[in-house]
């Protein structure tokens, strides 16, 4: 499986208005690929490392650069997911097949899958370690290796999923359980958290809230339920259009927001959850629960850890405008793994990709990168079954917005494009 344990790394819960923007409009066709192995040559023009949304994508268009027996792409797994849609299985609106397709059906045809795992990248010498000592060497490299989640940094996980009344949108072995949950509940706390790390898409931890919220009313079991989220920031939403919008929803449907807060242990048998009070380290605070969704701690995959490539906590270096490492120029990266100073997403990977695109066209040709990275990404927020905010922004936390209407209000229009049009624009537009 690709570094998060769940293919499709670079993707995250929410896929934004991508197909609109400029770069996505020129698409062509593929068919089916499926050969998969250890690694048929030992040199490539260009190697990408991923086979998530960023890899796919970026594979797709070198392939029309320099020919596909030119390009290979390092995934060990055999699915890749279209994992914005897990929000809408945890809440019980779609099901997990549906956002799942064989490895080989997704990689362009014709560029070589090489099904293993990095171990280790020399960026100084163009080559990377595959498992089992193969060295793959490289003219340039593309890193889309997506995020790492850590349910083992909170005690008690990831052993605690194996009690009910847990579950977690973020993984494909726990997102049904976040329905089981649902459906079971009866009644008092339903906590949902927010970790004190970097996570994918911002504003999944509390679409399932919504969607929570609204099951429970239609269900005849609000009454019974005191929800609460759990927050390790100190505000609801980075950028504050949206968020004012959510601080009223929130008001309306009588949500407990409890700010700077930490989910540090889940005592599964008892359903107690454990939370750090990060105003005051080190004080703690227990809450009892019908129902706890728990989205984890996340971090740069191990491999890119004290890697050549990485700023000091993991990340990718990357120059934020161009998306072209800091130090190696023949290195480029896109997606989650990266330092982008942007929210991790698959818009923002689709807006990203462009870029990348006519970057590495441009060193190719000896020639400086000219396009530039505003750090456009979106987050469609579900606040209901048939409602959903959608969020789009840059590197200020700046609304940069599709649609010329108020995007701050929920709207049915924008819920059937999260749930339907965009997955069909993923598989068909996005990674070709």
């Amino acid at each position: 499986m690709s570094a998060i344990g769940v293919v499709s790394s670079c993707s995250c819960l929410c896929p934004g208005v991508w197909l609109l923007k400029p770069g996505m409009q020129k698409m062509s066709s593929f068919g089916l690929h499926t050969a998969a192995r250890c690694a048929a040559k030992d040199y490539y023009e260009v190697l990408v490392l991923g086979g998530g949304t960023g890899g796919i994508t970026m594979s797709a268009r070198m392939k029309r650069k320099v020919g596909a027996g030119n390009v290979a792409v390092v995934e060990p797994s055999e699915t890749h997911y279209y994992q914005p849609l897990w929000t809408l299985v945890g809440g019980g609106a779609k099901q997990l097949a549906t956002s799942a397709r064989p490895t080989g059906s997704v990689m362009p045809k014709g560029v070589e899958w090489i099904k293993s795992r990095v171990t280790a990248l020399d960026p100084d010498k163009n080559c990377v370690w595959l498992e089992n000592d193969i060295k793959i060497s490289y003219k340039y490299l593309i890193i889309s290796l997506g995020i790492s989640l850590h349910y083992e940094k909170i005690k008690g996980l990831p052993e605690g999923f194996e009690h009910p009344k847990i579950g977690s949108n973020y993984s494909v072995h726990t997102v049904e359980k976040t329905w089981k949950a649902l459906q079971d509940f009866k009644e008092g706390n339903a906590i949902f958290t927010f970790p004190n790390t970097p996570v994918k898409c911002a504003g999944a931890p509390q679409k399932i809230m919504y969607l929570s919220e609204a099951y429970w009313r239609k269900t005849g079991k609000r009454s019974r339920a005191n929800i609460m989220f759990n927050t390790s920031l100190g505000v609801i939403f980075g950028v504050k259009k949206y968020a004012d919008a959510l601080v009223e929803i929130i008001k309306e449907r009588n949500i407990a927001v409890n700010y700077k807060r930490n989910l540090v242990e889940v005592r599964a048998d008892k359903q107690e959850a454990v939370f750090e009070n990060l105003d005051k380290p080190g004080v703690t605070e227990v809450h009892q629960y019908e129902m706890l969704h728990v989205t984890p701690p996340m971090g740069p995959p191990d491999v890119l850890i004290n890697s050549p490539v990485s700023d000091e906590i993991g990340w990718v270096d990357v120059d934020k405008e161009t998306l072209q490492h800091k130090k190696y120029p023949n290195v480029f990266g896109i997606g989650d793994c990266t330092n982008l100073p942007t929210s991790k997403t698959a818009a923002a990977v689709a807006a990203q990709s462009g870029v990348l695109d006519q970057t590495i066209s441009l060193v190719m040709k000896n020639q400086l990168p000219t396009k530039k990275y505003d750090g456009y990404t979106s987050c469609p927020l579900v606040t209901g079954y048939n409602k959903v905010i959608l969020a789009e922004f840059d590197y200020n936390a700046q609304p940069l917005e599709t649609f010329p209407i108020d995007q701050s209000k929920e709207r049915v229009t924008m819920y059937h494009m999260k749930a339907d049009m965009m997955p069909f624009l993923y598989w068909n537009a996005l990674l070709k």
